[in-house]
């Protein structure tokens, strides 16, 4: 009897690609989409797409109606993180407490072992009997960084057939030798509730939410340089849109929630050498215990390419690093993933610098 394995189906090339590959290698596969923000059928596009693409590969498919969870889980965690002068990830968030929630309760409901998805990145198994995701082959596209919080069982029962791909062209060729209608599709916006990333007036959209009002840009001493418009219109590191003029490039350096006030610094302001995290999430280990300090490289969001550090427990809830260069915009409520080698360690919140 084939192994079963329920694979999360966006609609789009790679969760596609994905399904195939995982039938080819002997699986019985069950598709299934996850509708989180847009209802389904009368204007939500990717149910109707990865039922197609499931009827062209010839396996079962299902569309399950996970909104009210989603809302309530990942969405309002990300409101509330805003009016607090945070830059959440709700991806990282939504990948634990949504996705493979929702995709592992579904598994064991039709007694199948394994779920799956179309990231790309690498689950393996280290000597130690742990389980970590390390980085795929098509560096540019690796997704390791949104994958840092999966808990051990998650990742045990995970398929991640796109880790050894080296290009999304790759992908995208065996989707049109398939003749499936996602192979010249574009990838997926970062949120995926949110057009444009227009954060300031989805949170003005949201009912019952009162957006704090206005106040003081200041330098780091709390000299006042002028008026913003709200903090939840900031987020460290951000340069345009701050609607002063001060001579020279000024950035976002801090948000201060508590006086309502948003600090703008120039220069290497906005480059710090130390970091603090928490909500901690060990994967490689069972933990780092407080006291100790260990050598890894630190990514302070997606898009950064990591940087070496030293990494100490300074107690249960937290862990302290110290960069071995100065990184830009280390940004409460971002995710701090720590990698040893090519595989991810541990990852936290950010907390403050």
């Amino acid at each position: 009897m084939k192994e079963k394995v329920v694979i999360g189906m966006s609609g789009g090339v790679d969760s596609s690609v994905a399904a195939y590959l995982l039938k080819e290698q002997g699986y019985e596969v069950i598709g299934m989409t996850l509708e989180m923000w847009r209802d389904y059928p009368e204007v939500c596009e990717d149910g109707i797409e990865a039922a197609e693409t499931a009827k062209i590969l010839g396996i079962k498919h299902e569309i399950v109606n996970y909104k009210k969870e989603f809302e309530s889980i990942v969405v309002d965690n990300f409101v509330s993180e805003y009016l607090c002068g945070r830059t959440p990830n709700p991806c990282v968030l939504c990948n634990r407490v949504a996705k493979w929630a929702a995709l592992l309760a579904y598994a064991d409901k039709i007694g199948a072992e394994y779920v799956a998805t179309g990231h790309y990145a690498n689950i393996i198994e280290l000597p130690n009997k742990r389980y970590t995701v390390a980085n795929a082959k098509f560096a540019a596209k690796d997704q390791t960084y949104v994958l840092s919080k999966l808990t051990q069982e998650q990742l045990r029962r995970t398929k991640m057939p796109l880790g050894a791909f080296e290009s999304k062209d790759e992908v995208r060729a065996i989707a049109a030798n398939l003749g499936l209608l996602a192979a010249n599709k574009k990838d997926s916006q970062d949120v995926c509730f949110i057009d444009e990333d227009d954060y300031s007036d989805f949170l003005k959209s949201r009912p019952g939410i009162v957006l704090p009002k206005p106040g003081n840009f200041v330098t780091k001493d709390g000299e006042v340089l002028g008026k913003h418009k709200g903090i939840t219109h900031y987020t460290v590191g951000q340069r345009k849109g701050l609607g002063i003029a001060l001579g020279v490039p000024a950035f976002v350096t801090e948000i201060r929630p508590e006086t309502n006030e948003v600090v703008l610094g120039v220069g290497d302001d906005i480059f710090s050498d130390t970091l603090t995290c928490k909500d901690l999430n060990f994967v490689a280990v069972d933990e780092i215990p407080v006291g100790d300090t260990v050598n890894l490289v630190c990514r302070v969001r997606y898009h950064h390419n990591g940087e070496k550090c030293l990494v100490t427990r300074t107690d249960e809830e937290t862990l302290f690093v110290k960069f071995e260069k100065p990184v830009r915009a280390v940004t409460p409520g971002q995710t701090a993933v720590f990698y040893d080698n090519n595989y991810v360690y541990a990852g936290g919140t950010i907390v403050g610098k």
